[in-house]
C-alpha cells in the first residue's frame, strides 16, 4: 500500500488536475443532498477489494463533492465562510503530502518555526509584547477552551477559597464560551449589551461587583467579543480589559471572526483595547483568507499556558528540552501543521497584499449596506461595524426567509440562510471573500 507504483503516480496528477481545475476556475455553489439520494446513486463505497484510486476520484469529484456547498464562492455569504487564497490552497496540498508532525519542536522544528512567524505577525498586529505567542489549534471553540483552562488555573492560585467559577461575557458571546462552561463545569453570568450590541466596560464591573458581593463564586475570566458571528459588533475592549485587571480577571478577547481586520487601517481603532488581553483567538479560515482549519490562539505570557496544558508521560519525556513545543500551549497532542498554509500565503503575497483584501471586503461591505439602504422593502438591523449587513425584508413570516434562501440555492445564486435577532427572523451577507463583488450583492437582492 505504501509503494509509489505507476498506478499512484497517475492517481497523484489526476488529484493535482482535479484541484488546480477548480483554482482556475468559479467555485461551484452546489449543495447537499439526502443520505438515500447519496447511497443510490454511489452505493457502499467501501468493499473488500476497494474501487482503485480512479474510481474512487470519480466518486468523490463527481457525486460526494457536488453535495457539499464550496464556502470560497463569492456569494456564499452564510455564517462566516471562508476564501482561502490558491497559494494557500496549493500549499495545504504540501502539508498534506509532506507527513509533517507539529506536535514539537523536535519533530518539526521548521514548520513550528514558519507558524510561528505567522502568530508573531499577529500579535503584533494587537500590540502585544514580544514575549507574546501561541499555537495554531483546529477552530475558535478549542480555541477559546484552552485559554479559559489556563485563566482558571490562574483564578485558582489566587482564590481557593472560590465555590464555584465563573465566566462573564455578553448575552452576544458566540455558542463555543457556552460549551467550554459545560466542559469545565463552571457557570456563565451572561451581561446584557447596550442599545448597540456592545458589551460596556460599566456594565462588567457592575455585574462582576454584585455577584462577588452576594455569593462566594468567582469570575475567574472575562470574555469579550471582537467581531460578534450574528452582527459584526465589535465590544468595548479597553473598558471591559480595565473591569476585568481590577477584579484580578483574566481577560480573553473571542476576535475568530472580527480581529483579522487588525490589518485594516480603516477599522484598526475600533479594536483599542486588545493590547490588554491576557489571550486572544482569531481564525485565518475565516477572513485571513486561509484554508481550514486553522485558529491562531495567542496569549501575553505564553509560560502560564505552557505550565497548564503540558502533558505528561515517560515517552514525552525527551520532548521536555525547552524548545516550543505547540502541544504545550492548548488542549491537543497531536496536531497537524494547520498554520502552514497562511504562513505560505502570508510570506508569498505580503502584509500589504492582506491589507488590500481586507479593505476590499470592508468597500463591499459597505456597498451592500447603501443598496440595503436603497431598497424600499429592506431595513438595516444595524450600521455594520466590519463586514457583516444584517437586514430584514418588511413584512415577511420566518418561513417566508426560508423559502427564498431555499429557492436561491436551488437556483445556483447564493447561500444566505436566514438568522434571527431578538426574536425576529433576518438575512445577512458575511462578506470575508476579495472575489466577493457588488454586482453579487446586486444579484441576490433582486430577488428580494
Amino acid at each position: 500500500m505504501h509503494e509509489f507504483t505507476a498506478e499512484v503516480e497517475a492517481l497523484a496528477a489526476e488529484v493535482l488536475a482535479y484541484s488546480l481545475d477548480r483554482l482556475k476556475n468559479d467555485p461551484p455553489l452546489d449543495g447537499p443532498r439526502t443520505a438515500k439520494d447519496l447511497f443510490n446513486e454511489v452505493g457502499n463505497t467501501i468493499t473488500a477489494k476497494g474501487l482503485g484510486g480512479h474510481d474512487a476520484l470519480e466518486v468523490f469529484t463527481s457525486v460526494l463533492a457536488k453535495a457539499c456547498i464550496s464556502t470560497d464562492h463569492p456569494r456564499n455569504l452564510a455564517f462566516i465562510p471562508s476564501a482561502p487564497t490558491e497559494y494557500a490552497n496549493l500549499f495545504d496540498l504540501v502539508v498534506g503530502a509532506s507527513a509533517l508532525y507539529g506536535g514539537s519542536w523536535q519533530e518539526g522544528a521548521g514548520a513550528v518555526f514558519a507558524e510561528n512567524q505567522a502568530l508573531r505577525w499577529l500579535s503584533d498586529l494587537a500590540g502585544m509584547p514580544k514575549t507574546a505567542g501561541g499555537v495554531f489549534v483546529q477552530g475558535g471553540t478549542i480555541g477559546n477552551l484552552s485559554a479559559l483552562v489556563v485563566a482558571r488555573a490562574e483564578a485558582k492560585k489566587k482564590y481557593p477559597e472560590a465555590t464555584k467559577w465563573v465566566i462573564a461575557c455578553s448575552e452576544e458571546a458566540h455558542s463555543s464560551v457556552v460549551s467550554a462552561a459545560n466542559v469545565m463545569d463552571v457557570e456563565v453570568l451572561k451581561i446584557p449589551v447596550d442599545a448597540n450590541g456592545k458589551l460596556m466596560g460599566s456594565a462588567v464591573a457592575a455585574a462582576i461587583d454584585e455577584l462577588h458581593a452576594r455569593t462566594t463564586k468567582r469570575v475567574f475570566v472575562v470574555v469579550a467579543t471582537s467581531g460578534t458571528t450574528n452582527l459584526g459588533i465589535i465590544d468595548d475592549l479597553k473598558a471591559i480589559a480595565k473591569a476585568a485587571h481590577d477584579r484580578s480577571a483574566w481577560f480573553h478577547v473571542d476576535g475568530a471572526y472580527g480581529l483579522a481586520a487588525l490589518c485594516a487601517p480603516s477599522v484598526r481603532s475600533k479594536f483599542d483595547g486588545i493590547e490588554e488581553a491576557d489571550s486572544f483567538i482569531v481564525d485565518p479560515h475565516k477572513w485571513l483568507f486561509a484554508p481550514y482549519d486553522a485558529c491562531a490562539l495567542i496569549y501575553r505570557e505564553p509560560e502560564i499556558a505552557r505550565n497548564v496544558h503540558t502533558q505528561h508521560a515517560s515517552y514525552l519525556d525527551t520532548l521536555k528540552d525547552g524548545a516550543w513545543s505547540p502541544s504545550d500551549y492548548a488542549i491537543q497532542l497531536t496536531r497537524r501543521t494547520r498554520g502552514l498554509p497562511f504562513w505560505f500565503s502570508l510570506a508569498a503575497h505580503g502584509t500589504d497584499a492582506y491589507t488590500e483584501a481586507m479593505e476590499h471586503t470592508l468597500e463591499i461591505a459597505r456597498g451592500a449596506a447603501e443598496l440595503v439602504r436603497a431598497h424600499p422593502d429592506l431595513e438595516l438591523v444595524c450600521e455594520p461595524e466590519l463586514s457583516i449587513v444584517a437586514f430584514i425584508r418588511k413584512g415577511w413570516s420566518a418561513s417566508d426567509y426560508q423559502n427564498w434562501s431555499d429557492q436561491l440555492l436551488s437556483d445556483q445564486i447564493g447561500f444566505i440562510p436566514p438568522s434571527s435577532h431578538q426574536g425576529q427572523a433576518i438575512l445577512r451577507f458575511a462578506i470575508v471573500n476579495p472575489w466577493t463583488k457588488i454586482s453579487d450583492i446586486e444579484l441576490i437582492m433582486e430577488r428580494l
